[in-house]
C-alpha cells in the first residue's frame, strides 16, 4: 500500500475548539491528537508512515477527488468521482462548547453516495502516543474498541435500524479494514469517539442532526463578522481557521495544530507549534477584534490573567493551552519525519527565551479590545501594571528576538519597538480611564525607548532601520513600525526602510524574514519566504500610499492558498507550502492586509 506523504497543502482542517485533525484530499485523516491540540497523536501518518491513519476512499481506481468546505463552516466535504458513481465523505468534529474540557471528542465521518453506486474502502489504524504505545482491538457488530490502557478510541458504526452489520471488517496489526457499497441516496459512516465506552450502532439520522447542529454553530458564529470588503471569502475562511485554533476551555490559541512540518524539506527547521504563543495569540485576537469578534478577546484576556505571571511580572513567551509552562523539548527518534525531515520534535525549548516584543503585542491587543468595548477590569489592570513595571526595569537588555533563532541574544530593534508600544498603550489606557499606575515612569521609559531606537536602530550607512543595533541586516518584522504608530507611514526614513526591505528580502513579491547569510540564526540550511511577512508587506505598502502595488502583492499571495483557502507558515522555492499547517500567523496577516487594503482603495 502506498503511504507517500501528500503535499502539506493537500489538507483541510476540522476541529472542535479543543483539538483538530487534518484530512487529505485523498480522504485520509493523517494527523489527529486527542483529547487536546498538544496531546500525543492518535493518527500521525503525516510524520511517519507507521504513525497511524484513518482513510476512506473508493475501492476502484481510477477516481478523482475534490475537497471544499460546506459554506461558512468548518465542515469539510471530500468528493470522489468514479466511472460508476460519485460519493462524498463529510468530515467534522462536534464543537465542544462550554467552559470545561470533557472526555468525548467526536470525529464524525459521514459517507454517502450521490450518483450511481460507489464501493468505499475504510481503514482505521490508530497508533497511540505518537505510535509508542501498543493497544488492543476489539470488534463487535456495532463497531470497534481500540484500547491503549491509558486511553481508548471507540468506532461507532453508522447504519440504519434493521441493517445487517454493513462493515465487512478484518483486523490487521491492530488496525481495522473494511468496505461498504452504497447506492444513490444511501449514507453510512462512523463516529470516532475518544474515551467513548462500548461501541454502539448510530442511526444515520443522528449524524445528520449532528451535521445540522455543527453547520448552525459555525454559521451563527460567522454571522458576527462585520467584514463586508472585497475579499470576503478569504477573510471569512481565515477567521474560521483562527477560531479552529482556539482552545475553548481557556481561551488560549495555538500557533498551528501540527508539529515538525519542515520549513525546508529534509532540513532540521522543524518545530512544535501546538502551543499558545503570547505573540501569535495576541495578534490573532486583534485580527478577530477588527472583524467584530469580541468574545475571543475576552476569553484570551482571562486566560492571560490566570497565568498571573509567576509573580515577578515576567511573561513567558508561550504556554500549553491549559496554561502550564512545562514545554520540555524532545525528539521522536522512531519517526522518519515529513519526507525525511528530522528531527520530529515535541515540546519547544524556545519557551525559555526572553522575547521582549510579547509585552507590546499583548498591550496593543488589550488596547484594541478596550476601544471596542471590552474594557479591562480591576484584576486585569493589576496584572498589566505588574507587567509594565517589570518591563520598565528590564527592557534595555539583549533578547532572543521574535524569530526564535538559536543563535543567542542581541539588541533586536523589533523587541525595542514593541517595548515602546507596550508603554505607549499602557499610558493611553491609564489616562483614558484614570487608572492607577506609575505613569511618570512609563512615560519616561516610553520616551527613552523611542530615542534609543532612533539612535541605534537607524543605520545612517544603510539608510534603514536594521534588525539589531550596530548591524546592517534588515528584518521583515520591522514592517510593523508604521502600523503600530512608531513612525508615520510617509516619513522619509520609513520609506527608505521599506525600499531596503524590498531590495533585499523580497523575491517576486514574497518576503523573507531575514537573510541567514547576513545574520546567522544558529541553524543549518535555509528556509522559504515567510507568509506573515508578505501580508505585512501588503499592509505596509497600502499605508505608505502604494495601494495598487499592495493589491498586486496581495492578489499574487492569494494564489498560494491551498484549495480550501488555507496557508502554512512559509512558501518554498517552487511555490509549495512549507512549515506547520495551517498557521495562525499567516491567516491573521491576511485579515489585516485585506482590511488595510479595503481602506486604502476606498
Amino acid at each position: 500500500m502506498n503511504h507517500h506523504h501528500p503535499p502539506i497543502a493537500d489538507h483541510g482542517l476540522i476541529g472542535d475548539l479543543q483539538t483538530a485533525a487534518l484530512v487529505s484530499t485523498g480522504g485520509a485523516i493523517d494527523w489527529f491528537c486527542c483529547p487536546r491540540f498538544d496531546s500525543p497523536s492518535v493518527f500521525g501518518a503525516l510524520l511517519d508512515p507507521g504513525g497511524g491513519h484513518c482513510r476512506i476512499r473508493p475501492v476502484r481506481e481510477p477516481y478523482t477527488s475534490r475537497q471544499f468546505y460546506f459554506p461558512g463552516t468548518a465542515v469539510l466535504i471530500t468528493r470522489f468521482m468514479t466511472r460508476l458513481g460519485t460519493g462524498e465523505v463529510v468530515d467534522f468534529l462536534r464543537p465542544v462548547t462550554g467552559g470545561h474540557a470533557d472526555g468525548g471528542h467526536r470525529l464524525i465521518r459521514m459517507v454517502r453516495c450521490v450518483r450511481g453506486h460507489v464501493e468505499f474502502a475504510m481503514e482505521v489504524v490508530p497508533r497511540f502516543d505518537y505510535a509508542r504505545r501498543p493497544h488492543t482491538t476489539t470488534v463487535t457488530e456495532d463497531g470497534v474498541l481500540f484500547d491503549s490502557g491509558e486511553s481508548t478510541l471507540t468506532l461507532h458504526a453508522v447504519r440504519e435500524p434493521g441493517d445487517p452489520p454493513s462493515m465487512h471488517a478484518h483486523v490487521l496489526e491492530g488496525g481495522v479494514y473494511g468496505s461498504v457499497r452504497l447506492e444513490t441516496g444511501q449514507a453510512r459512516g462512523f463516529v470516532l469517539e475518544s474515551d467513548g465506552g462500548e461501541p454502539r450502532a448510530i442511526p444515520v439520522s443522528e449524524i445528520e442532526q449532528a451535521f445540522d447542529e455543527t453547520v448552525r454553530f459555525w454559521q451563527d458564529w460567522l454571522n458576527h463578522s462585520t467584514y463586508r470588503g472585497r475579499w470576503r471569502e478569504m477573510v471569512d475562511r481565515s477567521a474560521i481557521t483562527l477560531k479552529l485554533l482556539t482552545y475553548a476551555p481557556t481561551g488560549a490559541m495555538v500557533a498551528a495544530p501540527t508539529t515538525s512540518l519542515p520549513e525546508q524539506i529534509g532540513g532540521e527547521r522543524n518545530w512544535d507549534y501546538r502551543y499558545a504563543w503570547v505573540r501569535d495569540a495576541s495578534l490573532s485576537v486583534s485580527s478577530l477584534l477588527a472583524l467584530g469578534f469580541t468574545d475571543e478577546a475576552v476569553a484570551f484576556a482571562h486566560w492571560l490573567r490566570e497565568r498571573h505571571l509567576h509573580g515577578d511580572g515576567r511573561l513567558k513567551i508561550m504556554y500549553r493551552v491549559d496554561g502550564s509552562s512545562d514545554l520540555l523539548e524532545e525528539s521522536l527518534a522512531h519517526w522518519s519525519g515529513y519526507r525525511g525531515s528530522v528531527p520530529v520534535r515535541i515540546g519547544n525549548s524556545a519557551a525559555e527565551q526572553l522575547q521582549l516584543d510579547v509585552y507590546g503585542e499583548l498591550l496593543d491587543t488589550v488596547y484594541q479590545a478596550d476601544r471596542r468595548g471590552a474594557e479591562v477590569g480591576h484584576d486585569g489592570w493589576k496584572a498589566l501594571t505588574g507587567l509594565l513595571d517589570w518591563l520598565a526595569a528590564n527592557w534595555d537588555q539583549p533578547d532572543d528576538g521574535i524569530w526564535e533563532t538559536r543563535e543567542g541574544k542581541a539588541d533586536f530593534t523589533y523587541g525595542r519597538l514593541m517595548s515602546w508600544v507596550a508603554f505607549d498603550r499602557g499610558v493611553r489606557l491609564a489616562t483614558a480611564h484614570g487608572l492607577p499606575c506609575a505613569l511618570d515612569s512609563w512615560r519616561t521609559e516610553r520616551d527613552r525607548v523611542y530615542d534609543q531606537i532612533w539612535e541605534y536602530g537607524w543605520s545612517p550607512l544603510k539608510q534603514a532601520f536594521v534588525q539589531r543595533y550596530g548591524s546592517v541586516s534588515l528584518d521583515a518584522s520591522l514592517l510593523r513600525m508604521a502600523d503600530v504608530g512608531f513612525i508615520t507611514p510617509h516619513d522619509p526614513s520609513w520609506l527608505a526602510t521599506l525600499a531596503g526591505i524590498e531590495n533585499e528580502l523580497v523575491t517576486d513579491s514574497l518576503v523573507h524574514r531575514y537573510d541567514p547569510s547576513a545574520s546567522p540564526d544558529g541553524l543549518r540550511g535555509d528556509e522559504g519566504t515567510f507568509s506573515l511577512c508578505t501580508f505585512g508587506y501588503v499592509t505596509a505598502l497600502a499605508r505608505a500610499g502604494y495601494p495598487e502595488k499592495a493589491r498586486l502583492v496581495f492578489e499574487k499571495m492569494l494564489t498560494y492558498a491551498n484549495h480550501v483557502g488555507l496557508y502554512a507558515e512559509e512558501i518554498g522555492p517552487s511555490g509549495e507550502q512549507l512549515g506547520n499547517f495551517p498557521q495562525a500567523f499567516t491567516h491573521l496577516g491576511l485579515i489585516d492586509a485585506a482590511l488595510t487594503l479595503d481602506r486604502a482603495i476606498g
